[in-house]
């Protein structure tokens, strides 16, 4: 294979990559918690930015809660953060012209995050963008990143050899789970420092700055 030919599909990490959600997420987690009597500052929510709610309650709390309790506080943090994004969001740099230029290149593209598929529809609806995905994995019901489930799932879905697929990410967690899954991982640093994304194969500031070059550079 050509180094591009070796590149087959671009698997695009949601919250972070494709649109800003920082402070919608840590907001609505914030006021989530608060309401069950649970601290919660800035430094936890950075750390576990890009897990599934499963895990990062899991984290907060030290141990797995009670099912009954994930499932309310999760989805009262899901319904705060919708109600947050309406007419809030907009894409981050580089991502609606890569959209397009991958669509060129002939490439399958896919969503693969760890929230649940009605915020994957919610932020998809109000960025216009869901006619670039031939996939949607939504990772909210699988084990949560480092762990590859939904890169795999949606690698998957595209009929797809994970070797063959480009992951962008911007948390540690989905980094982990990206080289897990056998995928190439790009890094933009939306969330944490370069020097936290070292498994990545490549990093860069924002998709404003990656080039075809960078691309061959990644599968040759």
């Amino acid at each position: 294979m050509t180094a591009l030919n070796s590149l087959q599909a671009v698997l695009w990490d949601m919250d972070g990559v494709i649109v800003d959600t920082y402070e919608g997420h840590y907001i609505s987690w914030k006021q989530a918690l608060a309401e069950v009597g649970q601290p919660y500052d800035e430094d936890v929510f950075r750390r576990t930015f890009g897990m599934n709610n499963r895990l990062i309650l899991t984290t907060i709390f030290g141990h797995e809660p009670e099912e009954d309790f994930i499932q309310k506080v999760s989805e009262r943090k899901e319904v705060l953060f919708r109600e947050d994004i309406k007419g809030k969001v907009k894409a981050l740099p580089g991502v609606l012209d890569w959209l397009q230029h991958f669509k060129q290149m002939g490439l399958k593209q896919a969503v693969a995050s760890s929230a649940p598929q009605a915020n994957i529809d919610a932020l998809l609806m109000e960025l216009q963008i869901k006619h670039y995905f031939q996939a949607e994995a939504a990772g909210y019901n699988l084990k949560g990143k480092p762990d590859p489930a939904v890169f795999l799932l949606a690698a998957e879905r595209l009929g797809v050899d994970p070797v063959h697929c480009l992951v962008i990410e911007d948390s540690i967690a989905g980094v982990e789970a990206a080289k897990r899954a056998g995928c190439t991982c790009l890094a933009v640093l939306t969330t944490n420092q370069a020097e936290e994304l070292g498994r990545a194969d490549m990093i860069l500031r924002d998709l404003s700055l990656l080039t075809e070059s960078h691309l061959k550079q990644l599968f040759a």
